[in-house]
């Protein structure tokens, strides 16, 4: 019932509309990593694919490296464009990563958001009186919903979530899961969703690849 809610939420909320949209494609060929070697993958339009593996094998790596933020050799593609034929600025606008971790660069909040629409807030239960709030101020849950929602501002034609709702109690979690899901639909935007839990797995997930020795395996839904 709460998911329910939340969704109708989002649907009047004005972050998603029915305008067309460009569905995207995200493909990785031979993708090598300072711990992952030759990751061969292909998240379509809308598609959720989970990724799951023991701490350290790798798998905040590889989304960084999607991200051309970390070193690693390969190919990586979205739709027919290849990252290195686009500037970096542009690569990190289109694959938008959300880090476990968030950075902030000013001291306040308001900076960080170039659209401001108080259903968007409360599709995450905040209110817009947070942005005159010092970042200081914030819970690690807090700043974990509010760096979702500043990258979902830029639009992103695809995602890299690492452990978006690690930090988030349950009717949090469901929050988070709907405006992602629901922005995935509406956008065509490939998900690539680092998660630990099982629960969390079956509920949102597509297709689910584990980590092993260095390489991905892909599961049973």
């Amino acid at each position: 019932m709460f998911l329910c809610c939340v969704n109708e939420l989002l649907l009047s909320c004005g972050l998603f509309t029915n305008e067309s949209s460009v569905l995207s494609l995200l493909s990785l060929q031979n993708l090598s990593t300072a711990l992952l070697r030759d990751i061969n993958l292909t998240i379509g339009a809308g598609e959720c694919l989970c990724l799951s593996g023991a701490s350290g094998c790798g798998k905040s790596t590889l989304l960084r490296a999607i991200a051309d933020l970390d070193p690693h050799q390969g190919e990586i593609f979205l739709d027919e464009v290849e990252h290195n034929s686009v500037t970096p600025q542009q690569w990190r606008q289109w694959v938008g990563l959300l880090t476990a971790e968030s950075v902030w660069w000013f001291d306040t909040l308001r900076p960080h958001f170039p659209v401001v629409e108080a259903k968007w807030f409360a599709a995450l239960g905040l209110g817009v009186e947070v942005l005159e709030w010092p970042v200081s101020r914030l819970s690690s849950g807090e700043r974990q919903r509010l760096a979702l929602l500043r990258l979902l501002c830029h639009k992103p034609r695809a995602l890299l979530l690492d452990e978006p709702t690690a930090n988030l109690d349950s009717e949090n979690s469901e929050r988070i899961e709907a405006l992602i899901l629901r922005y995935s639909q509406e956008y065509g935007a490939p998900l690539l969703w680092i998660s630990h839990s099982p629960e969390q797995i079956s509920r949102i997930a597509d297709r689910h690849c584990r980590v092993v020795d260095g390489g991905l395996q892909e599961l049973r839904p």
